[in-house]
């Protein structure tokens, strides 16, 4: 006779759902890395100070200076959204505002949390590619001194972008030398930090805090984290706060060792590459797939770990009845394929299959 704890312990092995579905809609649908797992109950057990004042927390600072170099300074926070707002307040004085693509998570896809919660202006600037450039940030990079408009002093940017892309370092470094000598800030946005590192092949500082970089947010949820992610002041001089700013907007962890466990498990071997690597090699190869299938149409470069398209109508639709994924601009029918750090080649090439298969339903 099966007992309510034998139920309810078989529920939790994978009853509720079917842990062998893989999907393109998000790298977020991912579960976390089996390491990262591992690293949360090692780090469990016992007693450890409260709020940062941990061995992992002091173990983790250590792992970030070794990455961005002597003098950075991390501040783990619960998500993204909290990440970018918080680094973007200690920029900034009450009247600042920051100059984005429209593309931007920051203007799109937060809720207006910079704007409600920073009490910062969002002045967005079009882009094709989701990438801002000197001359773009000028569009909207005026008006100093004038007190009916908000103050351009600070830049955010997005690594890898919305749209898959991915900024040089030489291209980093010019965005900060013309925003500098304006006045102006630099922020980075890092959701997938990762993924930019695997595709330029270079050190993470390089294309950050040796381009002039001021703060960056470092993605670690969509790369294998069950939750966390950091906010890195590269500059310490030109961020005001941080400590205070990052309890005020409700991001101050109690049980802080758990984020900075996890970070640990993705930085200390080389965990956070290898993942974003694989990431990107699957999207490299959905991409490859796809440019060889009449009727699909990409429209960015593949760069990281996402792939859009355009397809035929109806397509998508009837696609999403064996695999899930987002329009991306539903008017001009373009779609977004992501891949995590377990996207399979089997899933690629499952997906690959049923993309054929609706095709020739036309």
């Amino acid at each position: 006779m099966t007992t309510a704890l034998q139920q309810s312990t078989e529920t939790l092995a994978g009853r509720i759902h079917d842990p062998e579905v893989r999907g393109f809609a998000s790298d977020n649908y991912s579960g976390a890395h089996p390491e990262v797992l591992a690293a949360l109950a090692a780090a469990n057990g016992g007693h450890q100070v409260a709020y940062g004042d941990d061995e992992y927390t002091h173990k983790l600072e250590g792992l970030i200076r070794e990455l961005f170099g002597e003098g950075a300074e991390c501040y783990p926070v619960f998500n993204g959204t909290g990440a970018n707002v918080v680094a973007l307040q200690s920029l900034l004085p009450r009247w600042g505002a920051v100059v984005c693509a429209g593309t931007a998570h920051i203007n799109v896809d937060e809720n207006g949390a910079p704007e409600r919660i920073g009490g910062m202006k969002l002045l967005q600037v079009p882009t094709t590619d989701g990438k801002l450039t000197p001359e773009l940030i000028d569009r909207e990079a005026w008006g100093w001194g004038d007190e009916h408009r908000a103050q351009p002093l600070a830049v955010s940017i997005t690594q890898t972008t919305e749209l898959g892309t991915c900024y040089t370092p030489e291209e980093v470094k010019a965005i900060a030398d013309h925003a500098h000598a304006r006045g102006m800030k630099l922020h980075m946005d890092g959701a997938r930090l990762a993924n930019a590192a695997a595709h330029l092949g270079v050190p993470l500082r390089t294309f950050t805090r040796d381009a002039g970089v001021d703060i960056l947010s470092f993605g670690g949820t969509k790369n294998g984290l069950l939750f966390g992610e950091l906010v890195v002041a590269l500059n310490p001089g030109a961020a005001h706060g941080l400590k205070y700013l990052r309890k005020m907007d409700m991001q101050l962890a109690s049980k802080m060792r758990f984020i900075s466990a996890q970070f640990i498990a993705l930085l200390e071997d080389g965990l956070w590459l290898r993942s974003a690597g694989h990431a990107n090699d699957m999207a490299t190869r959905l991409r490859a797939a796809v440019d060889r299938i009449d009727g699909v149409e990409p429209t960015q470069a593949t760069q990281s770990n996402g792939v859009f398209a355009v397809l035929p109508p109806g397509v998508a639709d009837r696609l999403r009845n064996s695999f899930k994924f987002y329009d991306w601009n539903e008017a001009a029918r373009e779609v977004r394929w992501m891949c995590s750090f377990d996207t399979s080649e089997a899933d690629i090439d499952a997906f690959v299959a049923a993309i054929k298969r609706e095709l020739a339903a036309q």
